[in-house]
């Protein structure tokens, strides 16, 4: 079963369940994929939906950073409630020990010794990590280690 079926089963599950809230964020996710399903005239594959949910992650805690430094706690609580529907539908995160390794081995690959051959590793890292680490993290970590 796919990731989107899940969604989609657990749409009709919470429909069932009147659970506002959850339904509120799985429909969110639908219309996203469906918006970019017709933009683009694709039909969006497990890769694409990983990268849309990482996506939307991200967008929800920046929201969180500043509705907490805004002191609006209750929309932050609302953010947080739904980047853990979302994380739901995403694989398991990788560790640290598992980051620092994935790194270690792309330099090694590239045979990457400088900030100018930065683009080469993130190349290789990129589609293993996608959904799995915070790309903004991940890259702080090749910066520290081609420094």
């Amino acid at each position: 079963m796919s990731t989107l079926d899940r969604i989609n089963d657990d749409v009709k599950d919470s429909m069932r369940a009147k659970n506002k809230e959850r339904l509120k964020t799985l429909r969110l996710i639908t219309a996203t994929v469906k918006q970019i399903e017709v933009d683009e005239r694709i039909e969006v594959d497990e890769e694409r939906l990983l990268s849309i949910l990482d996506k939307m992650v991200k967008q929800r805690r920046d929201a969180i950073s500043q509705f907490e430094s805004a002191g609006r706690q209750d929309l932050a609580d609302i953010e947080i409630a739904e980047v853990k529907i979302i994380q739901e539908f995403m694989p398991e995160q990788l560790s640290d020990a598992e980051i620092d390794e994935m790194i270690q081995q792309a330099i090694a690959e590239t045979g990457a010794s400088s900030m100018k051959e930065m683009g080469k590793v993130m190349g290789i890292i990129r589609p293993k990590a996608q959904g799995r680490a915070d790309m903004g993290q991940l890259s702080g970590k090749i910066k520290a280690q081609l420094s």
